[in-house]
This record gives C-alpha cells, sequence and structure tokens, in this order.
C-alpha cells in the first residue's frame, strides 16, 4: 500500500494543561483546535499507522483539548482519543506487524498522534482486532465506555449492594453499565437532566430516574436512598448535584469520581460523614484501570464485542461530521443530548 506524505488533522493550538479551567462543554472549536496538514507520522517499532475509517468523541477528548485531562497536551499534534481504521503500516516488533492490513478498534493516548486525522498511529497493545460483525459506530467508541462499563459494574459487584446510583444517565456510558444491571438484577438510581430521557433510561435498565433539575429532586432523592441503601456512587458530574446525593447516602458509601461536568465547586456537606459514617471519596481513569488490569483485557474486550455483535449493546449516534466540517459544525452536535458524535476523516 502506498501511502501519501501528507494528511489532513484537527491539530492542538495549546500545550501542556490550561492555567484558566473551564466548564465541560465546547463552545467552539477555535481556541483549541485548527485545521491543518501535516506529514503522515512513521509508526515506531511497537506503534502502528492506522488508515482511521471514524474517530469518536467523548468528555475526555473535550477536557484533554482544553488543557484539563491527565496528559498533557502538545501544540500541533492531531487530537482524539480513540477511533477505528485499517491498519496501513507497521513497525518492525512482532505484534505490531501481525496486525499488517487487519480492522482496528484503536486509542492513541499513549501515542500522543490523535485519531482526529486521516491517519492516526497507536501502540499495537492499543489496537483492538474486530470481528466482522461490530459497526464502525461501534467499533470506533469500544474502548473508553465499554471498557469504563465493565470496569465500573464490577466495582458495583464487588460491594455486594445491588442498587447504585450514577450521575450523567443519559450518557452512553450509563447506558451501557444499565443495560449490564438489568440482564444481572441490580438496580441503577441514575440522575437526568430533561423529563423526556426518562423512559429511554428506564427501558434500557435503570429502576429509578430523577430529573435533577425538578423541583422536588432533593426530598425524592432521599426517598429513594432510603429505600435502596445504594453505597456505589458513580459520578461524572460533581459540583452541588454530587454533593446533595453524596450527602443523603448511608455508611460506608463510596463517591467515585469520573469526570467533572460540572465546572462549580464540589463541597462535602458534612465532612464528619467521611469519620464516623467510614464513607469514601475516590476517583476512577480507565488508562491507570488497564494498566492494574492487564490480564482482564482480553476477556473484557471480547465481552464487549460480543455484546455489540449480538445487539445486547448498541452506540446511539447523533451525527457523523465529516472531518473538513468538524470546526464549524462538532460544538452544536455536541450539544444535543443523548448520543455520540463522531468525525469521519
Amino acid at each position: 500500500m502506498t501511502l501519501p506524505s501528507e494528511m489532513k488533522a484537527l491539530l492542538l493550538t495549546g500545550d501542556g494543561y490550561t492555567k484558566t479551567p473551564s466548564g465541560s462543554a465546547l463552545e467552539a472549536m477555535e481556541p483549541y483546535l485548527e485545521q491543518g496538514t501535516i506529514a503522515v507520522p512513521t509508526p515506531r517499532p511497537s506503534q502502528v499507522l492506522i488508515k482511521v475509517s471514524l474517530a469518536a468523541i467523548n468528555p475526555s477528548d473535550v477536557a484533554f483539548i482544553k488543557g484539563q485531562y491527565g496528559q498533557p497536551r502538545v501544540k500541533g499534534q492531531p487530537a482524539g482519543f480513540e477511533g477505528v481504521g485499517s491498519v496501513a503500516a507497521t513497525g518492525g516488533e512482532p505484534y505490531a506487524a501481525g496486525l499488517a492490513g487487519k480492522r482496528v478498534a484503536f486509542a492513541t493516548g499513549l501515542s500522543n498522534w490523535g485519531a482526529w486525522a486521516d491517519y492516526a498511529v497507536a501502540e499495537a497493545a492499543s489496537c483492538i482486532p474486530l470481528l466482522d460483525t461490530v459497526r464502525d459506530e461501534d467499533a470506533a467508541a469500544m474502548i473508553v465506555n465499554p471498557l469504563t462499563a465493565l470496569a465500573m459494574f464490577d466495582i458495583v459487584k464487588q460491594d455486594g449492594e445491588k442498587a447504585f446510583i450514577m450521575t450523567a444517565g443519559a450518557s452512553q456510558l450509563c447506558k451501557l453499565i444499565a443495560g449490564l444491571a438489568k440482564e444481572e438484577g441490580y438496580r441503577p438510581i441514575v440522575t437526568v437532566r430533561r423529563d423526556e430521557q426518562i423512559p429511554l433510561l428506564k427501558e434500557v435498565g435503570a429502576t429509578h430516574v430523577l430529573n435533577e433539575k425538578a423541583a422536588d429532586f432533593e426530598a425524592t432523592l432521599i426517598e429513594v436512598i432510603k429505600a435502596e441503601q445504594p453505597r456505589i456512587f458513580l459520578d461524572a458530574v460533581t459540583g452541588p448535584l454530587a454533593s446533595a446525593i453524596f450527602n443523603a447516602m448511608p455508611k460506608r458509601s463510596r463517591w467515585i469520581v469520573y469526570g467533572r461536568l460540572d465546572a462549580e465547586p464540589t463541597v462535602i456537606r458534612e465532612p464528619g460523614q467521611l469519620i464516623f459514617q467510614h464513607k469514601h471519596i475516590e476517583g476512577f481513569w480507565l488508562a491507570e484501570w488497564m494498566r492494574q488490569h492487564r490480564d482482564s483485557m482480553g476477556p473484557a474486550v471480547m465481552e464487549a464485542q460480543k455484546r455489540f455483535s449480538d445487539g445486547r449493546w448498541s452506540t446511539d449516534v447523533t451525527a457523523v461530521v465529516p472531518l473538513e466540517e468538524a470546526m464549524a459544525k462538532v460544538p452544536a452536535e455536541l450539544a444535543k443530548p443523548n448520543g455520540k458524535v463522531f468525525i469521519k476523516p
């Protein structure tokens, strides 16, 4: 296969981390990215070069391009943490070479050559050879949300309680977790921001769906927690909402933070609960989980592929935006509820 010398990409305009954090919404691309043309990269021995078919946009991508993620930006490099495509060239190491020509889902966090481009470089170890039955829309979002869902649901099961709480209930991740919970008889309590999202979440597996904007939200929350006694709280939002939930939860509860969609300060209403009620606050970062659970990766990846293949899981798609139109169109598409936005080179 003859490779071009140049490629189009959405390139980072900032370096390192921001000194002025902002919220999770992406109002415009221009402060953080620019469309440009750069040389097609050459993979190192442990890497592969992938012709990108489709690339996902996750909340972690938005945090990253704003300089608010746990990984520094490199000015002039393409953005985008995951996607799907075909391996066009490989490094010299045996595992990398064995992926030549294969269709793979991939993550770029270790290589710093993002997926929002015609070509991306990924570590061969961060590539998943795909079953033919997995759609591109599911494959492009195969790593971040599905593996997080499986990992977090394992945390819920280890706790032993059937009920647990999730914020950002309408997100793709929470839908995946709700589906797992429904299959195994668990009882998710989820929060949303719109009444029209309530029936959708109940259909996929949520037992209780609470609108955080409702006038009686906190009173209803306290009633539900009293009845269900959840001790695991999976939180993507933080801020006042999370503070209220954690305050209402019973003894020995664990607040597991994996995102910060609300830029408002997060207050611990009753610090004494941490002392006398043995309540805990901790973080979850998929990259760290993957490093610590390498032996679990293979079975988790195969389980995700089977679920997407047989229809138990499916990625809800809001829009597929051509790469050349992404600068203008992505922010408006991301503002729409319920589905995933993709970039297509």
